[in-house]
């Protein structure tokens, strides 16, 4: 479920092609990012044997989970996650979703991070680590596998909601799904201006998932918003333009 983007706009105070911002081609050749200790940035949802959460809610509130740990004092200036959170964001930007239930997430939770809570979901977010560092706790969690169904409409999106668009045309797991939404809250982010970031985040990211008629996802990848490509490690061909992000109609 891990996924390494090239997406097309960049962090605010970077420059285009480095950190794990802009990169308008769909290339995986080496470059400037390859040469740096890579990092992954863990995600774990809690799916247990009965009850579990229902699709949409889990990639929002992976979303969420992302756009948290960002923000977090803790991942800032000279938090205790800083230096790592420049260091995942100066080499590829890789998100890996794994699943736990029971006493596992009860051990994934012991570790330092954050949960977010959804509706129905459950997601706990991590300081990045190495690629092939991750702590005990978490690497036996299961990777491949976790699909996840709606079991009911979805609501309409409010103006306060950004919005995530999801590629109609791509089939995914839904664990490889919340770590492209991830991918996509990560450049709204980046994208939006520091006056609006707070005002969001006070808010308490509200955002939407959604998937666009086939027709409109086309105009979506042109229009100039935030776009991530996938690097093609996992699941679906390399460059492929996996989610769209677009700001809310309305903040505050």
């Amino acid at each position: 479920m891990s996924s390494n983007d090239t997406p097309e706009t960049a962090e605010p105070g970077r420059s285009t092609g480095s950190g794990g911002s802009a990169r308008a081609d769909e290339s995986t050749a080496s470059d400037a990012r390859d040469e740096a200790p890579q990092f992954v940035l863990p995600l774990v949802v809690r799916i247990e044997r009965t009850g579990p959460p229902s699709r949409t809610d889990a990639l929002e509130t992976a979303a969420r989970a992302v756009l948290t740990i960002l923000s977090d004092d803790r991942s800032l200036g000279g938090g205790e996650w800083a230096a790592a959170m420049r260091d995942w964001q100066d080499a590829r930007i890789r998100k890996v979703v794994r699943r736990a239930r029971g006493a596992e997430w009860r051990r994934a939770s012991e570790l330092p991070g954050i949960t977010v809570t959804g509706d129905s979901a459950q997601v706990r977010v991590f300081p990045p680590v190495p690629l092939d560092g991750w702590p005990k706790e978490l690497v036996k969690l299961q990777v491949s596998g976790t699909e996840l169904d709606d079991p009911a409409d979805l609501p309409e999106v409010s103006p306060e909601q950004a919005l995530l668009w999801l590629n109609p045309e791509l089939r995914m797991s839904t664990g490889k799904e919340m770590a492209q939404v991830g991918h996509g809250a990560q450049l709204l982010w980046w994208a939006m201006t520091d006056e609006d970031r707070k005002t969001w985040r006070e808010a308490g990211f509200p955002l939407a998932v959604r998937a666009p008629h086939p027709d409109r996802w086309a105009e979506l990848t042109t229009s100039g918003l935030p776009l991530v490509r996938d690097a093609g490690f996992t699941e679906i061909a390399p460059g492929s333009c996996t989610v769209v992000s677009d700001f809310p109609q309305r903040l505050g």
